[in-house]
């Protein structure tokens, strides 16, 4: 089915629902049949003709906002630091999920898990640079499951990972992507005075093998210049003039819309106009309080360098230490990133209002994992910690939630495609891949309700470390793939009483272990990478 085919799909049904009926009646009445049976078959065809059409004109729409690298670090989970009236003026119109979690924290990996619905072990997608096509060529995404129902779908910005030498899922939308940049400068100095840098060449895949030979870019940047000046800000342009031209298809052909528009702040570099650094005063800036890994933890599980390494000033020796002020600039600038996409979402959401459309639009946000902020001693991601892996959804869905609710439900980001299906009155998905999600709506309806008493996450290193974060635990297995589980480290963190992930308590709480490796156990073996 095309973008535009809901009504005409609905129009072509009743066309050939009502000949079709007309013709049936000639028979019969020749054929002087029990008139009850007649009168059945008339309100069947009837039925049906209409309810296509009444289907069409309730369907709701959907704006699905995917923000990159964005922590609960909001106002709406407590934040009191952070200055995000905006996401939280969404969550206050609907549903936040307290214990929402990734299900592998890096970029490419977690988008598939979204559009999938699959977990990362289901599918072997680990990796930035894993091809979606050649992986799981038949795979129907989120996107294209609703498409194939009618809707027109799109997508803006940073929706699948492209870079690192993965091109993203074009055949996924109806429409070509909208793409902007990643990584993004305004000020020459943060390029070496223009040059190609490191994680400028990795979005776009250029020089991938000449990587550690290009220039750092700057880790921060706040000149001062308007909002669109940034990819943000363009892509917000965009997505206003979309949702305009949407409602007025919406009125001319009855075609519902299924909109993703993802943003890439507060990603490195901490790039963003002045106005968002002056919300916040430096020697205000909260610092990490524990800066030493776990005790107890097995080594393969911590991280010292990495991503953020690319970036200057920031040491390029992975175990020397942050001076406080680098610390101080660096979260200072991942909160004024946040608060610049927290304005982009504002006029999103002012968007909906003046042209109508939230009344019929699901509005969903999702940060695609954690970022680290030197906590354990680790910045940005690629780990399983809570702050890598705890994540903000916020639902609003006309009719179902109630402005203001907040649920304790565990949930994964595999959950979202099952859940949107269900919201816009969809079958459940039949899709190729594995589906691993579940539909939260009865959750939506009802926020104590419990669907599941644990999340799923992974991160592949030289092992794979799986995890099921429960409540109050999170038990991590660290083994290679097809290993006896003999061979496994362990680690246990009880957040009941360190919710700071001091300690690795896996060795003093067999039975705690015992029971969430049950858990893991209970999944199908990881496919490998």
């Amino acid at each position: 089915m095309t973008a535009d085919a809901l009504g005409v799909a609905a129009e072509k049904r009743r066309r050939w629902l009502l000949p079709s009926t007309m013709g049936i009646l000639t028979c019969l009445h020749a054929a002087k049949p029990h008139w009850s049976w007649l009168l059945v078959w008339v309100g069947i065809v009837t039925s049906v003709a209409q309810g296509g059409l009444l289907a069409a004109a309730d369907q709701p729409n959907v704006l699905l906002i995917l923000v990159d690298d964005l922590k609960p670090a909001l106002g709406c989970y407590g934040d009191k630091f952070a200055k995000t009236p905006h996401i939280d003026r969404l969550a206050a119109m609907g549903m936040r999920f307290d214990m929402a979690y990734c299900n592998q924290a890096v970029c490419a990996p977690s988008r598939f898990t979204l559009m999938l619905g699959a977990h990362s072990t289901s599918t072997g997608l680990y990796g930035l640079g894993s091809q979606l096509r050649q992986i799981l060529p038949s795979a129907v995404t989120m996107p294209q499951f609703f498409s194939r129902h009618g809707y027109r779908t799109e997508s803006l910005g940073k929706v699948f990972h492209i870079g690192h030498g993965n091109e993203g899922d074009p055949q996924s939308f109806d429409v070509p992507h909208f793409h902007d940049k990643v990584i993004e400068y305004l000020d020459p100095r943060s390029t070496d005075g223009g040059q190609l840098t490191r994680e400028v060449a990795f979005f776009t895949n250029q020089r991938l093998e000449e990587i550690r030979t290009l220039p750092r870019g700057a880790a921060v940047e706040s000149p001062d210049v308007a909002d669109d000046q940034y990819a943000d800000g363009r892509v917000a342009n965009e997505a206003i003039r979309r949702l305009r031209v949407a409602k007025q298809r919406r009125e001319a052909k009855g075609t519902p819309f299924f909109i993703t528009v993802g943003f890439v702040r507060p990603h490195l570099p901490f790039s963003a106009p002045k106005q968002f650094w002056d919300l916040y005063r430096r020697e205000d800036v909260p610092l990490p309080t524990v800066e030493d890994l776990p005790a107890g933890a097995p080594p393969i599980a911590g991280k010292r360098g990495g991503e953020i390494t690319n970036y200057k000033p920031v040491p390029t020796d992975p175990h020397e230490k942050f001076s406080d002020q680098l610390k101080r600039t660096l979260i200072h600038g991942y909160y004024a990133s946040t608060s610049f996409v927290d304005a982009q979402i504002g006029r999103l959401l002012d968007a909906l209002e003046e042209t109508d459309l939230a009344k019929n639009t699901i509005v969903v946000l999702w940060g695609d994992h954690g970022f680290h902020l030197g906590d354990l001693g680790i910045w940005t991601k690629h780990t399983n910690y809570e702050q890598a892996t705890r994540i903000p959804i916020l639902v609003v869905a006309p009719g179902v939630t109630s402005p203001g609710s907040a649920t304790l439900q565990l949930a994964e980001s595999v959950d979202i495609f099952p859940t949107l299906a269900e919201l816009a009155g969809l079958p459940a998905p039949a899709v190729p891949q594995p589906l691993d999600g579940l539909s939260l709506v009865p959750v939506l309806k009802a926020p104590t309700t419990r669907l599941r008493d644990h999340a799923y996450h992974v991160y592949p290193k030289r092992k794979l470390g799986r995890a099921v974060r429960t409540q109050r635990y999170r038990l991590v297995e660290w083994r290679p793939i097809g290993r006896p589980a003999q061979t496994a480290d362990y680690e246990l963190y009880d957040y009941r009483d360190d919710l700071l992930e001091r300690e690795n308590v896996a060795a003093s709480r067999p039975q705690v272990v015992s029971k969430l490796k049950a858990i893991l156990e209970s999944y199908p073996q990881p496919l490998k990478r």
